[in-house]
Parts: structure tokens; C-alpha cells; sequence
């Protein structure tokens, strides 16, 4: 793959890989579990494979646990003999940011929970450490203005395929409010006639489906890139956006991924001049904050963008950063 679209050279079809190599490489367990016997060991794999479900936060955990128990191994504990004390120098060891030690917490007390089940341990000793405290107000991600969208959309190439497929996937992002994964995810029959219009179906976080109106312009788009991309009589199950062979122009039978879509959109704002901070989930938090700003229902815009809390839709809401700047702007000094 280069650096913005998948490779598509095929000659001839590969031999399957052997069953081995297609399964992932379960983590490595730490020496410290191994070392504490068969319940520790079993508490290990539960904690990972049969509790969480979820890839990223599985990654996330065992990253976590296992520097945790690296820690502890250098400094010639046993499993048994780790103390709330060991958990809080640790963390006090860390040069992450509060956010990422509240991660490192949940993961630990998440691992020790497990052990204490399976009798690998006598007590949890995460359970009775405090994380330092972390209000969020505002999350993190820059807004990407209404002009910076527009331009973006507008200097889009639509000549060829791969420009038309771009749009569609940018104003996608736009219009829906989806995340990146959910967009790559996506095969033609989630994009269909309900009679008086089209819907988008989308699978999203936490297994999560949901059914998102798609508004006229959005929908030209869509049924241009399928049309020149000669989409129309494809399999429903097949991927609605491809990956592009190189710089051709033209499409494979590969659907792109979450990446491809990113490095995408990183190349488009590019292109049109935009600042490098941006990135594709600014799009979620400039139309969160517009339709707020419209006076919509914060119910209505937490469903279009499919979070289960009120609280996180808030923290894409930048209108009191807007009247800060406007403040500030009036100081006289």
C-alpha cells in the first residue's frame, strides 16, 4: 500500500496462508502470571479474550496491564505480594497524561477483579487506589469551520471516480456525523430506498446499528459514485467505497479501510490548504456544534451522532469556545 491508496496487482491468485498464520498472535503473557500458576494464567486469557469484546480496548488494556506488570517484575514482586502502594507509584511514575493514567487504572483493577475470581489472588489491590481527578469540558478535537468544509467539498476533482468517491465519503462525514469505521464499514445494501428517500445504515461503536436519513445533496453524490463506478448491479454484500489502484484512477474490488479513509482525508484538506490539526473526526464536532447552535434537541443530534450519553455529545459543543474568542478579542489593553 502507498501512502494514500491499496495496491492492486493480482496476476495470480496466492495460496491460502496456513490456519496458524491467520489467526492473530494472543498476546504474550507476562511473566509474572506465569510464574503465579494455572489460575493466573487463566485469569490472564479471560481478562483479554472472553471479557473484552472490543479490539481497541483490548490492545489498550494489555498494553497497560502488561507495563503495570513489567513494573512490578523489575522491582522483584510477586503476584501475590502487589500492594494499593505498588498501584499508586506506579501510576505517580507515569509521564502520561491524566487521561491516559485513569486508562492505566481502569485496566489493572479490570485484570486484578479477574485474578481474585480465579483465586489467583487474595484481593484486588487497584480497587482502593484514587485516580487523580479529570473533568473534561471540551473534548480535544479542532473544529473545522462551515467555509473550510464548503471549500474542501468544492475543490474536490469529480472528473474521475476516485474524486466522486471521495466527496461522497467527505460529505458523508459531514452530513452524518459518522466515524471514520463505521463509513469504511459500510456495503451497498446499507445505502437504500425507503420509498421517500434514502437511509444509510451504519454499524458503529459497541455493535450499535442505526439508520441515518440521507439529505438530497448528500444523496447525488452517493448515486453518482456508484453510477461511474458501474456499482449498480454488484453484490449487496460487497464494499460501497474501494480502494483505488495507485495513482490510476481506477477502483478495485477492495473495500478501503478506516485508515485509507483517513490518510484520504488528511490528503484532501491538504490539498485545499487547510490547517494540519484538522483531521477527519473534525467533522463530527463542527456538526454537532452547528446543529446546537440551530437550537436542535441535544436528544436529537446525541442520536445522529450515536453516543449512548448526553455528556459526550456535549464535549463536541464549541459554541462557548466561540464566545470566549469573541471576549477576548474585547479586552482594551
Amino acid at each position: 500500500m502507498d501512502e494514500h491508496e491499496r495496491q492492486s496487482n493480482l496476476p495470480s491468485i496466492p495460496a491460502p496462508a496456513p490456519a496458524a498464520a491467520v489467526v492473530s498472535a494472543p498476546a504474550q503473557v507476562p511473566a509474572l502470571i506465569s510464574d503465579a500458576g494455572a489460575g493466573a494464567r487463566f485469569g490472564w486469557e479471560e481478562f483479554l479474550y472472553g471479557q473484552l469484546r472490543n479490539p481497541h480496548t483490548r490492545r489498550s488494556y494489555s498494553r497497560a496491564a502488561s507495563r503495570f506488570l513489567r513494573w512490578c517484575e523489575q522491582r522483584r514482586l510477586a503476584l501475590h505480594t502487589i500492594a494499593p502502594a505498588h498501584v499508586g507509584r506506579f501510576l505517580d511514575s507515569l509521564p502520561d497524561a491524566v487521561a491516559s493514567k485513569k486508562v492505566y487504572l481502569a485496566a489493572i483493577r479490570h485484570l486484578f477483579d479477574t485474578l481474585v475470581v480465579r483465586h489467583a489472588v487474595a484481593f484486588n489491590p487497584a480497587a482502593s487506589v484514587r485516580g487523580e481527578r479529570y473533568q473534561v469540558v471540551e473534548g480535544k478535537t479542532p473544529e473545522i469551520t462551515v467555509e473550510q468544509a464548503r471549500r474542501l467539498l468544492s475543490g474536490i476533482d469529480t472528473r474521475h471516480v476516485v474524486g466522486l468517491r471521495d466527496r461522497a465519503i467527505i460529505a458523508m462525514l459531514i452530513y452524518t456525523a459518522a466515524r471514520i469505521g463505521a463509513v469504511a464499514g459500510l456495503r451497498l445494501r446499507d445505502f437504500f430506498d425507503v420509498g421517500d428517500q434514502y437511509c444509510l445504515r451504519f454499524l458503529d461503536k459497541g455493535g450499535k446499528s442505526r439508520e441515518i436519513p440521507v439529505r438530497h445533496d448528500l444523496q447525488g453524490f452517493l448515486l453518482d459514485y456508484i453510477g461511474v463506478a458501474g456499482l449498480a448491479g454488484a453484490p449487496a454484500e460487497s464494499p460501497l467505497f474501494r480502494s483505488a489502484i495507485r495513482r490510476t484512477k481506477a477502483l478495485t474490488d477492495s473495500g478501503m479501510t478506516a485508515d485509507d479513509i483517513g490518510r484520504m482525508v488528511k490528503r484532501r484538506m491538504r490539498d485545499a490548504n487547510l490547517p494540519d490539526r484538522l483531521s477527519p473526526h473534525s467533522f463530527r464536532v463542527t456538526t454537532i456544534t452547528d446543529l446546537l447552535a440551530q437550537g436542535v434537541a441535544l436528544e436529537d443530534v446525541q442520536h445522529l451522532a450515536g453516543h449512548s450519553d448526553p455528556r459526550t455529545t456535549r464535549l463536541y459543543d464549541r459554541r462557548q469556545r466561540r464566545v470566549t474568542r469573541n471576549i477576548v478579542e474585547r479586552i482594551s489593553i
